[in-house]
């Protein structure tokens, strides 16, 4: 009986197979120190090598080079990538290791590099293999002058460069560095000749060594001097230039130099879990996240509900009553949309090595260049058995937290042709090893809200395929494992569908709500607002008491004085806090049981009994010393928050049935509940200060 023909996969499979038995042999003679550095050092870049091109056919593999059907195809891949960039990470470390530190004895094992790849050049011509044997008394002769100019690896540093930041390299004009890594982003990880490793900027590097070596010719020497005095006159200017230019961006008041340095370092940080196989092909860093954490207030909830001044900076532009009914004057804006988000399919899973701390999809309103709108997140739920599976807004008892509501509206009045949401896909994470924490992106979708002609997107199910990278880069797979628009057959082709991944919304009409939504509250709410459909109410009660505090009880319209006001000067935080958040909606509900339909219906009581509810429950939970701060991400702080948080309402709820009063200042002076010191700031509004 003829043997079973192998697949191409089975093929791989055992050539990372032998790949590791020849690593794990390396190691244990560089353990036991059997044999020469230089024999150790030349194995481990063959393996270098080697497992760079196996991983590089892997990566063109695809279900329909198999000559039979092989199940779970895309995991038995995706293991193979992961088992290759660990070999590699070894490899790596290992080269490190074995690479001697003197730039001379480096140029020495460079040179010897460059013999075995002019030995694999004289395997394939023989024409040359010929020639070069005729001149192997030159080569002798040569073979303790420098590494050719043409070596990927050795560059000599044109100019001083001073390390800014953790992650830099400190090197000196003249000193010869080895290229560990070079990335596209202009930022190269080098090695100096004290083995000390970091990132250098390539616009400080010249290729070659540099090293002055003794030549038999004096007149040759002399013109080599005097080349190299020339080069060095422009190798000093060019340097001198570029630090100009870098002193120059950083002196500059709107640089966004360190920023950008920021997201690189970042970005470094990436390629080393990827080595490791934690991070499947097109994660990146969240730029969403990286806006909320470096940009202050700018793109919070909290930001966008405050009041926005007009123009001249005497008055508001989103912010008016109405004389008649002394209610906020209801405002349409461009765009006001209602969607839900439903689920997330085949996500990649982050691999070995971290722990997700939390799943969740960051979304603002975009133009393609900027951000519009403040940026919500809504958390995903997450069953093991289908980990590639994330689905929002689950059944369960009691209130939905507004944290995993994925039912949302948004309002914004850019004129923007190109607007729509963006949606960021992104997990929270903590490194096993070193218990660094970190935010990556996913991948990422855009629903444009207007077709081409202009008109309003219809109201309906849309699947969006989910992008790799950021949304300022194009055509970035999420996983390099599933090939787009590969030749294949339908059905072929049907699968490839299924197996991309996608977000899957829907797109509702802000007249379909349910009844108590169908009431003024989204009218009140400002111009650009991006936040869950279940705290509406809230959201415009608190913006009827801002009308009434700055348009009715100001002496006039130019003053600027602070507002006592405990509600307002604390009430945003609770949208960059969905815990505290879900207090006052539970709070609240019970305050409206209790109301009857007339009083439901007098917006004076409601906005006194709001007042009552607030002043008795969120509010003093701010101020407890018992509640530890908000940390987004943090399992164990979220429960212990959750237990304060509700072990106080349940409290309040007692002593006011005890008392039969609603909000009274007896919760305040109850020796049983201690309050934090107390600070001005918490019953005093600024206006100037929080205004936008």
């Amino acid at each position: 009986m003829p043997p079973k023909r192998k697949g191409r996969l089975q093929l791989v499979q055992r050539e990372v197979d032998e790949i590791t038995k020849q690593v794990d042999s390396l190691v244990k003679d560089v353990q036991s120190q059997d044999g020469s550095t230089e024999e150790a050092f030349r194995r481990c870049q063959e393996l270098q090598m080697s497992a760079e091109k196996t991983l590089m056919t892997l990566k063109k593999l695809t279900k329909a080079d198999e000559l039979a059907p092989v199940g779970n195809y895309d995991q038995r891949k995706q293991e193979e990538e992961r088992r290759l960039l660990k070999i590699l990470e070894r490899v790596n470390t290992l080269s490190l290791e074995l690479s001697p530190p003197g730039p001379s004895t480096v140029a020495g094992n460079v040179s010897k590099e460059d013999s075995k790849y002019e030995d694999d050049e004289d395997e394939v011509d023989e024409d040359s293999a010929d020639d070069e044997a005729d001149g192997a008394d030159e080569d002798e002769k040569q073979a303790v002058k420098p590494p050719s100019q043409s070596d990927p690896h050795i560059y000599t540093a044109l100019s001083d460069f001073k390390g800014e930041q953790e992650g830099d390299l400190s090197v000196q004009r003249g000193e010869v560095l080895r290229i560990i890594r070079k990335t596209g982003d202009g930022w190269w990880l080098a090695q100096d000749a004290k083995g000390n490793t970091g990132v250098v900027p390539k616009t400080y590097l010249k290729i070659g060594s540099g090293v002055d070596v003794d030549d038999d010719d004096d007149d040759d020497e002399d013109d080599d001097d005097d080349n190299e005095e020339e080069s060095e006159e422009e190798e000093e200017q060019i340097g001198k230039e570029l630090t100009d230019d870098e002193e120059k961006q950083s002196s500059s008041p709107h640089s966004n130099w360190s920023t950008v340095r920021k997201a690189l370092t970042e970005i470094d940080a990436t390629d080393v879990l990827s080595a490791m196989g934690a991070i499947p092909s097109g994660f990146r860093p969240s730029s969403l996240n990286k806006l909320l954490m470096e940009e202050g207030i700018t793109y919070r909830g909290s930001h966008y509900i405050q009041p926005k001044l007009s123009q001249s900076q005497l008055s508001f532009s989103d912010l008016f009553l109405d004389p008649d009914t002394g209610r906020v004057r209801a405002r349409q804006v461009r765009t006001c949309v209602c969607f839900s988000l439903w689920s997330c399919k085949m996500i990649p899973t982050p691999g070995v090595g971290v722990q997700v701390l939390s799943r969740h999809i960051r979304l603002c309103a975009f133009d393609g260049t900027q951000v519009l709108s403040n940026i919500h997140t809504v958390r995903a739920t997450y069953n093991s058995k289908t980990p590639k599976t994330w689905s929002f807004s689950p059944r369960m008892a009691g209130i939905l937290p507004a944290l995993l509501d994925g039912d949302c509206f948004l309002r914004c009045n850019s004129a923007s042709p190109d607007l729509g949401i963006l949606f960021e896909l992104g997990v929270t994470f903590v490194r096993n090893s070193t218990g660094e924490r970190g935010d990556l992106s996913c991948g990422w979708s855009f629903l444009k809200l207007t077709d081409d002609t202009g008109n309003p997107l219809p109201n309906r199910i849309y699947k969006l395929p989910v992008n790799g990278g950021t949304p300022y880069e194009k055509d970035v797979a999420v996983e390099a494992s599933v090939t787009r628009g590969s030749p294949a057959g339908v059905f072929q082709q049907f699968l490839q569908g299924r197996q991309q991944p996608r977000i899957i919304i829907k797109l509702k009409s802000s007249n379909s709500r349910t009844k108590t939504q169908l009431r003024w509250e989204d009218h009140l709410l400002p111009d650009t607002l991006l936040h869950c459909l279940s705290c509406i109410h809230l959201l415009a009660l608190h913006r009827q008491l801002l009308a009434d505090t700055l348009l009715m009880d100001r002496p006039t319209m130019q003053n600027a004085d602070l507002i006592c006001s405990p509600i307002l000067s604390t009430f945003p935080m609770l949208l960059d806090q969905p815990d505290l958040m879900d207090a006052l909606r539970s709070a609240w509900l019970d305050a409206e049981t209790n109301m009857s339909r007339a009083q439901r219906r007098d917006l004076s009581y409601l906005k006194q009994e709001f007042v009552k509810v607030y002043m008795s429950s969120v509010y003093f939970l701010l101020h407890s010393p018992s509640l530890p701060c908000h940390r987004w991400a943090d399992p164990p702080l979220e429960e212990q928050r959750a237990r304060v948080i509700y072990t106080t309402l349940d409290a309040l709820k007692h002593t006011q049935h005890t008392t039969g009063q609603s909000g009274g200042p007896e919760v305040f002076v109850d020796p049983m509940h201690q309050h934090l010191a107390f600070d001005i700031t918490e019953l005093t509004f600024d206006l100037l200060r929080v205004s936008r």
